[in-house]
């Protein structure tokens, strides 16, 4: 009754074009001449120069992202600290019920 139909591949349309032929070439070494005037070469990239309001920016951005970071890292130590101590106090208190319970039988 339910039997699964299984497509079958369709067949391709449209102009199939035959594969191309690639024929080799022949390398031929071309004849070396020099240059008559020696290039000088440019800059690849331009001069930084630094002021003293950019280095004090970098300082101070610099300074910044190390306070923020520092205080990220310190408050997720401080949230597993917490996290620890909690589950410590929950532990104890479970063996003290533990404990009690079978005291009592």
């Amino acid at each position: 009754m339910l039997r699964p139909k299984i497509p079958t591949m369709p067949t391709p349309t449209g102009h199939v074009t035959p594969p191309a032929v690639i024929e080799p070439t022949a390398i031929v070494p071309s004849v070396q001449t020099s240059p008559v005037a020696p290039m000088v070469p440019a800059p690849s990239r331009p001069v930084v120069q630094l002021t003293p309001g950019t280095v004090f920016a970098l300082v101070g951005g610099g300074t910044a992202v190390v306070l923020v970071v520092g205080a990220v890292l310190v408050s997720m130590l401080l949230a597993v600290a917490i996290t620890g101590v909690s589950v410590a106090v929950v532990a104890v208190v479970l063996r003290s019920l533990l404990a009690s319970e079978t005291k009592r039988r």
